[in-house]
Formats: structure tokens, C-alpha cells, sequence
């Protein structure tokens, strides 16, 4: 028991950013953690990624995806009604800027997310990203530099609208 608990101690915080970017949401990266650790500590086979945090990866990155395909099944609120938890006068333009930036990265393909995630968050080299995702190192550095192009876009768009929201009131 002592060996899962040295690798929750090591790995869990890294696993559990890794799903909260996944998912967007910190009670599902909670889970997905947990999720995780279970389905690491449930294995019988031996470890087939080049590291063990790329093996967590993996596992994490299925137990997001069974996730998905769960709540597919469920009806979906609808995404226009307002979030009542937050007002606008508290709201601090950082914060809007940086939940202007996750909205984007959330509306990236699920590939590309992943990958950009594995480079810029956990500073994997491209070598270990395209073997762990099964896809070319090329490919690899190619979906990170449009994800990232994707979201400067993104960033500059916001920072043009802010200025001029606040010329009008």
C-alpha cells in the first residue's frame, strides 16, 4: 500500500492540474484524480509509457474521456442561463481575462488541448507527448504552436473589447 501512496504524494497535485485543464472544472479533475490513483493502483499490467507521470497522463486522460461519454448520456443545461455565483461588480479584470483564455483553451479540439497542455503545463518534450498520444513529433509541435496561436488570438480579442467596454460606461 505504501507504494500508491508514494506516487498519490509524488504525482497527484501534477494529475489533478493536468484534469482540471482537461476538464475545466475542479470538481471533475477531482475525480478524475481519484479516478486515476484507483485505476493505477487496480492495474496488473506493468507500465508501458516511457515515465510514470506519462502513464498517469494516460490513465487520467481516459478517465476524462469515460467521463464525457457518461454525461453524454445526461440532459445538457442550457449554457446561455447566467452564473448567479459571480457578480460583474466583483469581478476583477485578470480574472475575466484568464476565464476569457480557459473558455478558448475549452474550445480547442480535445487533441490539441491535450497536447498544449502536456508541452506549456507539465513541460513534456514532444518526443514523450507523440508517443504517449500515439501521433507524430511533428504533428505533436504543430498542434501545440496553432493551440497557442489559437489563444493569443483570443487574448488580443479581449483586450480590445475591455477598453472599449469601458469607454461606454
Amino acid at each position: 500500500m505504501t507504494e500508491i501512496e508514494d506516487l498519490y504524494e509524488r504525482y497527484a497535485g501534477d494529475v489533478r492540474r493536468f484534469a482540471l485543464y482537461l476538464s475545466g472544472d475542479m470538481v471533475m479533475a477531482d475525480e478524475i484524480t481519484c479516478d486515476t490513483f484507483v485505476r493505477a493502483w487496480m492495474a496488473s499490467a506493468r507500465i508501458r509509457q516511457p515515465t510514470v507521470k506519462s502513464y498517469l497522463f494516460a490513465i487520467a486522460r481516459n478517465a476524462y474521456t469515460d467521463l464525457l461519454r457518461r454525461a453524454a448520456r445526461h440532459t445538457q443545461l442550457d449554457e446561455k442561463m447566467p452564473d448567479t455565483r459571480v457578480s460583474p461588480q466583483t469581478q476583477v479584470e485578470q480574472r475575466a481575462e484568464v476565464r476569457a483564455v480557459l473558455a478558448a483553451l475549452q474550445q480547442l479540439p480535445e487533441m490539441d488541448r491535450t497536447v498544449l497542455l502536456m508541452r506549456t503545463l507539465d513541460e513534456m518534450p514532444y518526443e514523450e507527448i507523440a508517443e504517449m498520444l500515439e501521433i507524430s513529433v511533428v504533428a505533436a509541435k504543430v498542434k501545440v504552436h496553432r493551440a497557442r496561436l489559437k489563444l493569443m488570438k483570443t487574448r488580443q480579442a479581449w483586450r480590445e473589447v475591455v477598453p472599449a467596454a469601458g469607454a461606454e460606461s
